[in-house]
């Protein structure tokens, strides 16, 4: 009896075995877009090369990779439910489905989202309608789908945005510059920095060239300069009767050109964590996030060229367009502003930042945080990399953790600084830490959901969509260029550089790579300037944008600090930014697209806009008398 039950189990098992070995598990994809190649994996399959499998009549062989049998390049042809068969011998082993989307539905989502920021100038609703869009595409268009993806878009999407430890890093760096930003500005270190400039300024000239170098000092954070420089040095322009026009237009071509392209800002968080997003889509391509932004720095050259031009205007005393007319009444009559200008001066102030009035306002109490910031993270980099060379050290560098040490130190020297001075108080210090967070939160949301729409596209494969659609037929060296003026486009109608980045950076740089993969470049390392100049177009763009719409936060916030009638402010600064604008597409990103040298193309450039401003400036009348304070 007992040996009849052990057989039984022994036949039972050995069956169960059996079993499982001859029901083998598809993987397909879901969805698949019509007419694009996608992977099929068999699992609990051995390797036997009796076994095909077959969609709408075509075969396609198996080979063994990792343990699994895999087909590749496997394509429908139509929409709609799709039958996928597993046969061996002509006999039909398992079968399975899949869920078959036009290929130009993918672009929907992005599509969506770039529309509804244009029409309603609203980035987050925008981005969230793209997740929910793609969320419905993902699980099933129908009504019910439509509600699984409403749930999916935030319970899945944006939870797994959130949850991942890179992303995790990047929003905690973001915040603790916003925070080291609070309590610098609050503890009198930016105050003094900025007293420490002004003694120098005497002339309209000197003030100008003043407010210049401050802008690029306070480096780090777009807002801060803006509200730093403005506010300081309205009173100094004010009395050297150089109008506040121009002092807004040296404000805000000196905020977000400098932010993205330093190496330590609360920008760069932002910039590597999209990037890093945008390179993950991109199989083989293992450059890491803050290597490839390094690597753009040289190919951005609307920021370069906007400040070199704000040094140019300061230097030659030349302006030209409406500036010209506003710095000439400036100049003859004393009025800062125009007769009908509308200021806020209670917005302008910035009262949540300003230091207290009878503590001393020491540079050094912003330097040092700025210095221990700097030098931990390029330490940071250090430590964590490996190689012979610097580049190597930094390509190959844990960034994340070099960023989060950085950020950590800084904030705990400001606060070491301001506490043992006595300038603040241990809860004046946590208070001006925390308005320094507050001001990144908004960011951060919009960060969180461009990183979610990002991981929607790559599972519609938007990005192998468009490049199949434009890969044969957009040569290489046109990407940045035209990546530029969609960027330039988005951000201006949007009023927002970073909902720009968050929109395009992980739907173009795959795009470049696909369109040089179509030409077989791809591998060549001497042709990914291509995608260092897709990246760079991206930001340069979003900044350009940025600078000429009148709904843009910088424009605004320099309109508000400076004191400055905002539509006046984009009235004259349009031209400037218009002018440098074309130059930088026309004879930098362009050019740099068909192999020109990065520096030949800056060189051009750089000549072309003196010339122009030679050629198109008049020098302004220089007035007797500054105006008393």
């Amino acid at each position: 009896m007992r040996v009849r039950i052990l057989a039984c189990a022994i036949w039972l098992h050995c069956g169960l075995v059996l079993g499982a070995v001859a029901q083998p598990q598809l993987q397909v994809p879901d969805p698949v877009l019509k007419g694009l190649p996608f992977a099929v994996t068999v699992e609990g399959l051995a390797p036997d090369s009796g076994y095909v499998l077959r969609v709408e009549g075509r075969t396609y062989a198996l080979t063994p990779e990792n343990g699994v049998l895999r087909a590749d390049s496997v394509r429908v042809a139509r929409s709609g439910r799709v039958p996928i068969v597993l046969e061996r011998g002509g006999q039909v082993v398992v079968r399975a489905e899949a869920r078959a989307l036009p290929g130009w539905t993918s672009v929907l989502p992005p599509l969506l989202a770039i529309l509804i920021a244009l029409l309603f100038r609203r980035v987050v609703p925008a981005l969230f309608l793209g997740i929910w869009m793609g969320a419905w595409l993902a699980v099933d268009v129908s009504l019910a789908g439509l509600w699984q993806g409403l749930l999916d878009a935030f319970d899945v999407y944006v939870r797994q945005a959130l949850a991942d430890p890179d992303h995790a890093a990047i929003v905690l760096f973001s915040l603790m510059i916003g925070g080291m930003v609070g309590i610098i500005s609050k503890n009198g270190g930016m105050q003094g920095v900025v007293n420490w400039m002004v003694r120098w300024a005497s002339d309209p000239k000197r003030g100008q060239l003043a407010t210049t170098v401050l802008g690029l000092l306070i480096f780090f954070d777009d807002y801060a300069n803006t509200l730093v420089v403005g506010n300081t040095m309205r009173p100094v322009t004010d009395r050297l009767r150089i109008s506040r026009e121009k002092l807004a237009y040296i404000v805000d071509s000196t905020a977000a050109p400098v932010a993205c392209l330093a190496f330590v800002t609360t920008w760069i968080g932002y910039e590597v964590g999209l990037v890093g997003t945008a390179v993950a889509q991109i199989p083989g391509y293992d450059e890491s996030a803050y290597s490839i932004f390094l690597n753009s720095i040289p190919y951005s050259f609307y920021p370069w060229l906007a400040i070199l031009f704000v040094f140019a205007v300061a230097w030659t005393q030349r302006d030209f367009g409406p500036m010209y007319r506003a710095e000439l009444r400036a100049r003859t009559t004393g009025q800062v502003l125009g007769p009908d200008a509308r200021i806020d001066e209670a917005a302008a102030e910035g009262r949540e930042f300003r230091p207290p009035d009878d503590k001393p306002h020491r540079a050094r109490n912003a330097l040092i945080p700025i210095l221990v910031l700097f030098v931990s993270v390029l330490g940071g980099l250090y430590a964590t990399g490996e190689g012979e060379t610097l580049r190597e050290i930094i390509g190959s560098a844990d960034s994340y953790r070099a960023l989060m040490w950085g950020s950590l130190l800084g904030v705990l020297s400001a606060a070491a600084l301001s506490i043992g001075q006595r300038i603040l108080t241990l809860d004046e210090t946590m208070e001006a830490w925390y308005a320094g967070l507050r001001s990144m939160f908004f960011a951060m949301i919009i960060l969180l959901l461009a990183w979610a729409l990002s991981s929607i596209t790559e599972e519609l494969r938007t990005a192998q969509y468009l490049s199949s659609v434009l890969s044969e037929r957009l040569a290489p060296g046109l990407v940045p260029a035209l990546v530029f003026v969609l960027a330039a486009a988005t951000a201006f109608a949007t009023g927002t550089s970073w909902g720009t980045m968050g929109i395009l950076l992980p739907l173009v740089v795959p795009l470049a790579w696909h369109v040089l993969a179509a030409s077989g470049l791809h591998t060549e390392t001497e042709y990914h300037h291509i995608i260092y100049s897709t990246v760079s177009a991206v930001l340069a763009g979003a900044v350009w944008g940025d600078h000429c719409s009148p709904i843009s936060d910088t424009t605004i916030l320099s309109s508000m600090a400076s004191g400055c009638d905002h539509i006046e402010h984009v009235r004259t600064q349009l031209p400037y930014a218009l002018f440098v604008g074309i130059v930088a597409v026309l004879l930098g990103t362009l050019p740099t697209g068909f192999g020109w040298p990065w520096w030949l193309s800056m060189g051009l450039s750089t000549a072309v806009l003196l010339l122009g401003l030679r050629l198109l400036g008049k020098k302004v009348p220089g007035a007797a008398e500054p105006v008393a304070e």
